[in-house]
């Protein structure tokens, strides 16, 4: 319809039974249509359900370990973390270490290597290993989401 000024579009908006809804108020001139507003808040709040229905949040997931952790419960673990990032959620891998412990840093340190290695196809390291109170700790993000059934 062009630029019209406000009294004229509030009279044809009132003609066709309709309402005079402002789109763009920041534009020069501002933007406005003629639209029945409670289709038009309808098919917005639908469009924003399907919207929310699409995104994917992702959860830290947290595996715990321990400097003499056993190899059994190490893969036990491992494959615990796998499933976590196929489903496309972040892994932080914690060792913790207890009383005497703290003194083998290294073994520590070579158990998140290994687990790092271990999951290396299916995710990338977001934090390097870093050393926090009695924690040593490392942050991976899944590189492929599986699609769900």
């Amino acid at each position: 319809m062009g630029i019209v000024l406000v009294n004229e579009a509030l009279r044809r908006a009132d003609e066709a039974n309709l309402d005079l809804v402002e789109i763009a108020p920041n534009a020069k001139p501002p933007v406005c249509k003629i639209i029945d507003y409670g289709k038009f808040l309808y098919e917005q709040q639908k469009r924003d359900k399907i919207q929310k229905k699409k995104q994917h949040v992702t959860v830290l997931k947290e595996i715990r370990l321990h400097p003499n952790t056993d190899t059994h419960d190490f893969n036990f673990k491992a494959r615990h973390a796998e499933r976590f990032l196929e489903d496309g959620n972040k892994v932080k891998v914690s060792v913790i270490f207890k009383g005497r412990e703290l003194a083998y840093k290294e073994h520590g340190e070579e158990l998140l290597k290994r687990f790092i290695e271990t999951l290396e196809e299916l995710s990338k390291i977001e934090n390097d290993i870093r050393f926090e109170g009695r924690t040593m700790h490392a942050i991976l993000a899944p590189t492929k989401i599986k699609k769900k059934k």
